[in-house]
Protein backbone atom coordinates (compact mmCIF):
# COMPACT_ATOMS: atom_id res chain seq x y z
CA UNK A 1 0.00 0.00 0.00
CA UNK A 2 1.36 3.38 -1.07
CA UNK A 3 0.42 6.42 1.02
CA UNK A 4 1.72 9.76 -0.34
CA UNK A 5 2.94 12.55 1.98
CA UNK A 6 2.09 10.52 5.08
CA UNK A 7 5.07 11.14 7.37
CA UNK A 8 6.57 14.37 8.68
CA UNK A 9 10.18 13.59 7.74
CA UNK A 10 11.57 16.36 9.95
CA UNK A 11 11.00 13.90 12.81
CA UNK A 12 13.36 11.43 11.16
CA UNK A 13 15.83 13.52 9.17
CA UNK A 14 17.90 15.73 11.47
CA UNK A 15 20.74 16.47 9.05
CA UNK A 16 20.53 17.99 5.58
CA UNK A 17 23.52 15.86 4.61
CA UNK A 18 21.29 12.80 4.54
CA UNK A 19 19.84 14.30 1.37
CA UNK A 20 23.23 13.79 -0.28
CA UNK A 21 22.90 10.05 0.30
CA UNK A 22 19.48 9.97 -1.36
CA UNK A 23 20.79 12.07 -4.26
CA UNK A 24 23.77 9.73 -4.66
CA UNK A 25 21.58 6.63 -4.87
CA UNK A 26 18.96 8.20 -7.14
CA UNK A 27 21.58 9.63 -9.51
CA UNK A 28 22.88 6.06 -9.91
CA UNK A 29 19.45 4.84 -10.94
CA UNK A 30 18.54 3.37 -7.56
CA UNK A 31 15.96 3.91 -4.84
CA UNK A 32 16.59 4.31 -1.12
CA UNK A 33 14.10 4.35 1.76
CA UNK A 34 14.02 4.43 5.53
CA UNK A 35 12.78 1.20 7.09
CA UNK A 36 12.22 -0.47 10.44
CA UNK A 37 12.56 1.41 13.70
CA UNK A 38 12.83 4.92 12.24
CA UNK A 39 9.51 4.58 10.41
CA UNK A 40 7.75 2.42 13.00
CA UNK A 41 8.65 4.59 15.99
CA UNK A 42 7.84 7.83 14.18
CA UNK A 43 4.42 6.44 13.31
CA UNK A 44 3.99 5.54 17.00
CA UNK A 45 5.04 9.02 18.16
CA UNK A 46 8.32 7.84 19.67
CA UNK A 47 11.81 9.30 19.33
CA UNK A 48 15.41 8.24 19.91
CA UNK A 49 15.53 5.55 17.22
CA UNK A 50 18.40 4.45 14.99
CA UNK A 51 18.23 5.23 11.28
CA UNK A 52 18.19 2.14 9.08
CA UNK A 53 17.78 2.32 5.33
CA UNK A 54 17.29 -0.03 2.40
CA UNK A 55 18.22 0.31 -1.26
CA UNK A 56 17.77 -1.64 -4.46
CA UNK A 57 21.43 -1.04 -5.34
CA UNK A 58 23.92 -3.81 -4.65
CA UNK A 59 26.61 -3.12 -2.03
CA UNK A 60 29.19 -2.41 -4.74
CA UNK A 61 26.83 -0.09 -6.56
CA UNK A 62 26.01 1.72 -3.32
CA UNK A 63 29.70 2.25 -2.52
CA UNK A 64 30.31 3.62 -6.01
CA UNK A 65 27.30 5.93 -5.75
CA UNK A 66 28.52 7.29 -2.40
CA UNK A 67 32.03 7.87 -3.74
CA UNK A 68 30.57 10.01 -6.52
CA UNK A 69 29.19 12.37 -3.84
CA UNK A 70 32.24 12.10 -1.59
CA UNK A 71 30.39 10.15 1.08
CA UNK A 72 32.59 7.82 3.11
CA UNK A 73 31.47 4.20 3.50
CA UNK A 74 32.50 1.38 5.81
CA UNK A 75 31.77 -2.36 5.33
CA UNK A 76 29.93 -3.14 8.57
CA UNK A 77 27.99 -6.24 7.48
CA UNK A 78 29.04 -7.54 4.11
CA UNK A 79 27.58 -10.97 4.81
CA UNK A 80 24.20 -9.31 5.33
CA UNK A 81 24.90 -6.91 2.45
CA UNK A 82 24.92 -3.90 4.77
CA UNK A 83 27.11 -0.86 4.17
CA UNK A 84 27.73 1.93 6.64
CA UNK A 85 27.55 5.48 5.29
CA UNK A 86 29.19 8.16 7.42
CA UNK A 87 27.00 11.24 7.92
CA UNK A 88 27.98 13.86 10.53
CA UNK A 89 30.36 11.39 12.20
CA UNK A 90 27.56 8.85 12.57
CA UNK A 91 27.24 5.62 10.64
CA UNK A 92 23.94 4.98 8.89
CA UNK A 93 23.30 1.35 8.01
CA UNK A 94 22.11 0.85 4.45
CA UNK A 95 21.13 -2.69 3.46
CA UNK A 96 20.65 -3.92 -0.09
CA UNK A 97 17.25 -5.51 -0.74
CA UNK A 98 17.21 -9.22 0.03
CA UNK A 99 14.88 -12.15 0.06
CA UNK A 100 14.93 -15.46 1.94
CA UNK A 101 15.38 -18.63 -0.07
CA UNK A 102 15.37 -22.18 1.35
CA UNK A 103 18.29 -24.25 0.08
CA UNK A 104 18.43 -28.00 -0.54
CA UNK A 105 19.25 -28.73 3.10
CA UNK A 106 16.15 -26.86 4.25
CA UNK A 107 18.03 -23.89 5.65
CA UNK A 108 17.23 -20.32 4.69
CA UNK A 109 19.73 -18.27 2.74
CA UNK A 110 19.68 -14.63 1.74
CA UNK A 111 20.05 -13.46 -1.84
CA UNK A 112 19.89 -10.02 -3.47
CA UNK A 113 16.75 -8.74 -5.14
CA UNK A 114 15.39 -5.51 -6.56
CA UNK A 115 11.86 -6.35 -5.41
CA UNK A 116 10.78 -4.21 -2.45
CA UNK A 117 7.84 -6.46 -1.58
CA UNK A 118 10.17 -9.48 -1.48
CA UNK A 119 12.47 -7.59 0.91
CA UNK A 120 9.46 -6.75 3.10
CA UNK A 121 8.35 -10.40 3.08
CA UNK A 122 11.58 -11.63 4.69
CA UNK A 123 11.34 -9.16 7.60
CA UNK A 124 9.96 -10.44 10.89
CA UNK A 125 6.88 -8.44 11.89
CA UNK A 126 4.34 -6.43 9.95
CA UNK A 127 5.12 -3.29 11.95
CA UNK A 128 8.79 -3.58 10.96
CA UNK A 129 8.14 -3.80 7.22
CA UNK A 130 7.02 -0.21 6.56
CA UNK A 131 9.25 1.97 4.37
CA UNK A 132 9.36 5.74 3.81
CA UNK A 133 11.23 7.93 1.32
CA UNK A 134 12.70 11.37 1.90
CA UNK A 135 9.46 13.03 0.80
CA UNK A 136 7.34 11.33 3.44
CA UNK A 137 5.73 8.83 1.09
CA UNK A 138 5.09 5.54 2.88
CA UNK A 139 5.18 2.01 1.45
CA UNK A 140 3.32 -0.51 3.62
CA UNK A 141 3.30 -4.03 2.16
CA UNK A 142 1.75 -6.00 5.05
CA UNK A 143 -0.65 -3.59 6.81
CA UNK A 144 1.96 -2.66 9.38
CA UNK A 145 0.45 0.78 9.96
CA UNK A 146 -2.97 -0.67 10.75
CA UNK A 147 -1.42 -3.23 13.10
CA UNK A 148 0.61 -0.54 14.84
CA UNK A 149 -2.48 1.60 15.42
CA UNK A 150 -4.43 -1.38 16.72
CA UNK A 151 -1.61 -2.64 18.92
CA UNK A 152 -1.37 -5.94 17.05
CA UNK A 153 2.05 -7.61 16.86
CA UNK A 154 2.29 -10.50 14.41
CA UNK A 155 4.70 -12.17 12.06
CA UNK A 156 4.59 -11.58 8.32
CA UNK A 157 3.07 -14.49 6.44
CA UNK A 158 3.77 -17.93 7.93
CA UNK A 159 5.09 -17.50 11.52
CA UNK A 160 6.99 -20.80 11.35
CA UNK A 161 8.92 -19.67 8.28
CA UNK A 162 9.77 -16.29 9.79
CA UNK A 163 11.04 -17.91 13.00
CA UNK A 164 13.01 -20.61 11.18
CA UNK A 165 14.90 -17.85 9.35
CA UNK A 166 16.24 -16.65 12.72
CA UNK A 167 15.17 -18.21 16.02
CA UNK A 168 15.97 -15.01 17.90
CA UNK A 169 12.76 -13.67 16.37
CA UNK A 170 10.94 -15.55 19.12
CA UNK A 171 12.25 -13.04 21.66
CA UNK A 172 11.87 -10.14 19.25
CA UNK A 173 8.17 -10.97 19.07
CA UNK A 174 7.87 -10.67 22.85
CA UNK A 175 9.90 -7.46 22.90
CA UNK A 176 7.76 -5.68 20.35
CA UNK A 177 4.60 -6.95 22.00
CA UNK A 178 5.84 -5.49 25.30
CA UNK A 179 6.46 -2.19 23.53
CA UNK A 180 3.49 -1.88 21.17
CA UNK A 181 0.95 -4.57 22.04
CA UNK A 182 -2.55 -3.46 23.04
CA UNK A 183 -4.59 -6.55 22.18
CA UNK A 184 -4.13 -10.16 23.34
CA UNK A 185 -1.15 -11.83 21.67
CA UNK A 186 -1.65 -13.03 18.12
CA UNK A 187 -2.49 -16.71 18.61
CA UNK A 188 -0.68 -18.02 15.54
CA UNK A 189 2.48 -16.07 16.34
CA UNK A 190 2.51 -17.16 19.99
CA UNK A 191 1.85 -20.80 19.07
CA UNK A 192 4.79 -20.77 16.68
CA UNK A 193 7.07 -19.22 19.32
CA UNK A 194 6.13 -21.99 21.76
CA UNK A 195 6.62 -24.68 19.13
CA UNK A 196 10.15 -23.49 18.28
CA UNK A 197 11.28 -22.44 21.78
CA UNK A 198 13.85 -25.24 22.10
CA UNK A 199 15.60 -23.95 18.98
CA UNK A 200 16.64 -20.87 20.93
CA UNK A 201 19.44 -23.09 22.26
CA UNK A 202 21.13 -22.77 18.88
CA UNK A 203 21.29 -18.98 19.18
CA UNK A 204 24.42 -17.42 20.66
CA UNK A 205 23.88 -16.59 24.33
CA UNK A 206 25.01 -12.99 23.72
CA UNK A 207 22.17 -12.44 21.25
CA UNK A 208 19.64 -14.03 23.61
CA UNK A 209 20.93 -11.88 26.50
CA UNK A 210 20.77 -8.65 24.50
CA UNK A 211 17.21 -9.36 23.40
CA UNK A 212 16.19 -10.23 26.96
CA UNK A 213 17.65 -6.95 28.17
CA UNK A 214 15.65 -5.07 25.53
CA UNK A 215 12.45 -6.79 26.71
CA UNK A 216 13.14 -5.85 30.33
CA UNK A 217 13.32 -2.11 29.65
CA UNK A 218 9.97 -1.93 27.84
CA UNK A 219 7.03 -0.35 29.69
CA UNK A 220 5.09 -3.63 29.81
CA UNK A 221 7.99 -5.96 30.51
CA UNK A 222 6.25 -7.76 33.37
CA UNK A 223 3.29 -8.81 31.21
CA UNK A 224 5.54 -10.18 28.46
CA UNK A 225 7.85 -11.91 30.92
CA UNK A 226 4.86 -13.64 32.52
CA UNK A 227 3.90 -15.15 29.17
CA UNK A 228 7.53 -16.12 28.56
CA UNK A 229 7.69 -17.88 31.95
CA UNK A 230 4.28 -19.50 31.60
CA UNK A 231 5.38 -21.10 28.33
CA UNK A 232 8.98 -21.92 29.36
CA UNK A 233 10.37 -19.88 26.48
CA UNK A 234 13.64 -19.13 28.32
CA UNK A 235 13.77 -22.27 30.47
CA UNK A 236 17.06 -23.38 28.93
CA UNK A 237 18.75 -20.13 30.03
CA UNK A 238 16.96 -18.94 33.17
CA UNK A 239 14.63 -20.29 35.86
CA UNK A 240 11.18 -18.84 36.36
CA UNK A 241 10.88 -15.74 38.51
CA UNK A 242 8.41 -15.35 41.37
CA UNK A 243 8.86 -11.58 41.52
CA UNK A 244 6.97 -10.16 38.55
CA UNK A 245 5.13 -7.86 40.94
CA UNK A 246 8.46 -6.34 42.02
CA UNK A 247 9.38 -5.81 38.36
CA UNK A 248 6.08 -4.01 37.85
CA UNK A 249 6.75 -1.77 40.86
CA UNK A 250 10.25 -0.99 39.66
CA UNK A 251 8.96 -0.04 36.19
CA UNK A 252 6.47 2.38 37.77
CA UNK A 253 9.08 3.89 40.12
CA UNK A 254 11.52 4.47 37.28
CA UNK A 255 8.83 6.09 35.12
CA UNK A 256 7.48 8.25 37.97
CA UNK A 257 10.95 9.54 38.82
CA UNK A 258 11.93 10.01 35.16
CA UNK A 259 14.92 7.67 35.19
CA UNK A 260 16.14 5.66 32.23
CA UNK A 261 15.16 2.00 32.28
CA UNK A 262 18.11 -0.16 33.33
CA UNK A 263 18.11 -3.81 32.27
CA UNK A 264 20.46 -4.91 35.07
CA UNK A 265 18.22 -3.40 37.75
CA UNK A 266 15.20 -5.14 36.24
CA UNK A 267 16.93 -8.49 35.96
CA UNK A 268 18.09 -8.15 39.57
CA UNK A 269 14.64 -7.35 40.90
CA UNK A 270 13.21 -10.32 38.99
CA UNK A 271 15.54 -12.80 40.72
CA UNK A 272 16.76 -10.94 43.84
CA UNK A 273 19.86 -13.17 43.92
CA UNK A 274 22.34 -13.69 46.71
CA UNK A 275 25.98 -13.08 45.83
CA UNK A 276 26.71 -16.62 44.59
CA UNK A 277 23.57 -16.72 42.44
CA UNK A 278 24.40 -13.27 41.05
CA UNK A 279 27.86 -14.54 40.08
CA UNK A 280 26.34 -17.55 38.35
CA UNK A 281 23.78 -15.47 36.47
CA UNK A 282 26.46 -13.04 35.33
CA UNK A 283 28.48 -15.98 34.02
CA UNK A 284 25.54 -17.65 32.29
CA UNK A 285 24.53 -14.47 30.48
CA UNK A 286 28.13 -13.42 29.91
CA UNK A 287 27.97 -9.98 31.44
CA UNK A 288 30.78 -7.54 30.85
CA UNK A 289 33.24 -7.16 33.71
CA UNK A 290 31.60 -3.87 34.75
CA UNK A 291 28.08 -5.33 34.61
CA UNK A 292 29.15 -8.31 36.69
CA UNK A 293 30.80 -6.11 39.35
CA UNK A 294 27.67 -3.96 39.66
CA UNK A 295 25.27 -6.92 39.72
CA UNK A 296 27.23 -8.83 42.36
CA UNK A 297 27.75 -5.75 44.54
CA UNK A 298 23.99 -5.15 44.61
CA UNK A 299 23.63 -8.70 45.92
CA UNK A 300 26.37 -8.38 48.55
CA UNK A 301 25.24 -5.07 50.04
CA UNK A 302 21.69 -5.07 51.33
CA UNK A 303 19.85 -1.82 51.89
CA UNK A 304 17.07 -2.05 54.45
CA UNK A 305 15.11 1.07 55.44
CA UNK A 306 16.99 1.40 58.74
CA UNK A 307 20.27 1.89 56.84
CA UNK A 308 19.02 5.21 55.50
CA UNK A 309 16.62 6.47 58.15
CA UNK A 310 18.86 9.34 59.26
CA UNK A 311 20.70 11.95 57.23
CA UNK A 312 23.99 10.76 58.74
CA UNK A 313 23.43 7.14 57.79
CA UNK A 314 22.45 8.17 54.27
CA UNK A 315 25.59 10.27 53.82
CA UNK A 316 27.74 7.41 55.09
CA UNK A 317 26.14 5.09 52.57
CA UNK A 318 26.59 7.60 49.75
CA UNK A 319 30.22 8.18 50.72
CA UNK A 320 30.99 4.47 50.82
CA UNK A 321 29.30 3.44 47.59
CA UNK A 322 28.65 6.54 45.48
CA UNK A 323 25.46 8.28 44.37
CA UNK A 324 24.57 5.96 41.50
CA UNK A 325 24.92 2.83 43.59
CA UNK A 326 22.66 4.37 46.26
CA UNK A 327 20.05 5.42 43.70
CA UNK A 328 20.07 1.90 42.25
CA UNK A 329 19.74 0.31 45.69
CA UNK A 330 16.93 2.68 46.69
CA UNK A 331 15.00 1.76 43.54
CA UNK A 332 15.68 -1.95 44.03
CA UNK A 333 14.78 -1.81 47.70
CA UNK A 334 11.60 0.15 47.03
CA UNK A 335 10.51 -2.42 44.44
CA UNK A 336 11.44 -5.44 46.57
CA UNK A 337 10.18 -4.22 49.97
CA UNK A 338 7.30 -2.07 48.70
CA UNK A 339 8.37 1.38 49.94
CA UNK A 340 5.86 4.19 49.42
CA UNK A 341 6.30 6.20 46.22
CA UNK A 342 6.41 9.71 47.72
CA UNK A 343 9.02 8.86 50.33
CA UNK A 344 11.13 7.16 47.68
CA UNK A 345 10.96 10.21 45.42
CA UNK A 346 12.04 12.51 48.26
CA UNK A 347 14.90 10.20 49.16
CA UNK A 348 16.12 9.94 45.58
CA UNK A 349 16.01 13.71 45.22
CA UNK A 350 18.03 14.15 48.41
CA UNK A 351 20.67 11.73 47.17
CA UNK A 352 20.94 13.48 43.82
CA UNK A 353 21.32 16.89 45.52
CA UNK A 354 23.83 15.71 48.11
CA UNK A 355 27.47 16.77 48.05
CA UNK A 356 29.73 13.78 48.63
CA UNK A 357 32.41 14.69 51.20
CA UNK A 358 36.08 14.22 50.34
CA UNK A 359 38.41 12.67 52.91
CA UNK A 360 41.04 15.39 53.53
CA UNK A 361 43.99 13.15 54.48
CA UNK A 362 46.35 11.39 52.07
CA UNK A 363 49.14 8.90 52.55
CA UNK A 364 51.78 11.62 52.27
CA UNK A 365 50.22 13.41 55.27
CA UNK A 366 50.59 10.27 57.36
CA UNK A 367 54.20 9.77 56.24
CA UNK A 368 55.03 13.37 57.15
CA UNK A 369 53.78 12.60 60.66
CA UNK A 370 56.44 9.92 60.99
CA UNK A 371 54.39 6.79 60.26
CA UNK A 372 56.48 4.26 58.31
CA UNK A 373 55.74 1.07 56.43
CA UNK A 374 52.94 0.54 53.92
CA UNK A 375 50.91 -1.59 56.30
CA UNK A 376 50.96 0.97 59.13
CA UNK A 377 50.30 3.83 56.74
CA UNK A 378 47.23 2.00 55.42
CA UNK A 379 46.00 1.11 58.90
CA UNK A 380 46.40 4.71 60.05
CA UNK A 381 44.50 6.05 57.04
CA UNK A 382 41.69 3.56 57.60
CA UNK A 383 41.37 4.46 61.29
CA UNK A 384 41.34 8.18 60.56
CA UNK A 385 38.78 7.78 57.83
CA UNK A 386 36.48 5.73 60.07
CA UNK A 387 36.75 8.34 62.85
CA UNK A 388 35.96 11.06 60.32
CA UNK A 389 32.90 9.13 59.10
CA UNK A 390 31.73 8.37 62.65
CA UNK A 391 31.88 12.10 63.42
CA UNK A 392 29.59 12.78 60.46
CA UNK A 393 32.50 14.02 58.29
CA UNK A 394 32.96 17.05 60.57
CA UNK A 395 36.56 16.53 61.71
CA UNK A 396 38.85 18.99 59.95
CA UNK A 397 42.15 18.16 58.31
CA UNK A 398 44.09 19.64 61.25
CA UNK A 399 42.01 17.75 63.77
CA UNK A 400 42.64 14.52 61.95
CA UNK A 401 46.37 15.15 61.68
CA UNK A 402 46.51 15.79 65.43
CA UNK A 403 45.03 12.34 66.03
CA UNK A 404 47.94 10.56 64.32
CA UNK A 405 50.16 8.68 66.76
Amino acid sequence: MFIPDYLDMSKIVKSAKIGRLFEAVESSGGTIRFVGGAVRDTLAGLSGFDLDLATDLSPDELIEACQSRELRTVPIGLKQATIGVVIDDQILEVASLRRSVKNESGKYEIEFTDDWSADAARRDLTINAVYADLRGNVFDYYDGIADLKAGIVRFIGNPDERIEEDYLRILRFFRFYAKFGKKPMDKASLASCIQHKNSLRSVAIERVRDELFKILVTPNAAASMKIIYDNDILAYFLPKSRHLDALERLSCLVADNKYEGNFLRRLFVLYQPKAAAAENMAGTLRFTKKQKETFVQWAKIDLHPENIMTQQSRMQFIYRYGKQFCIDKILLGAAIYGFEGKSVTNLLQEIENSVVPIFPIRGRDVINKGVKGNRKIGQTLNRLEQMWIDNNFNLTRDELLNLIR
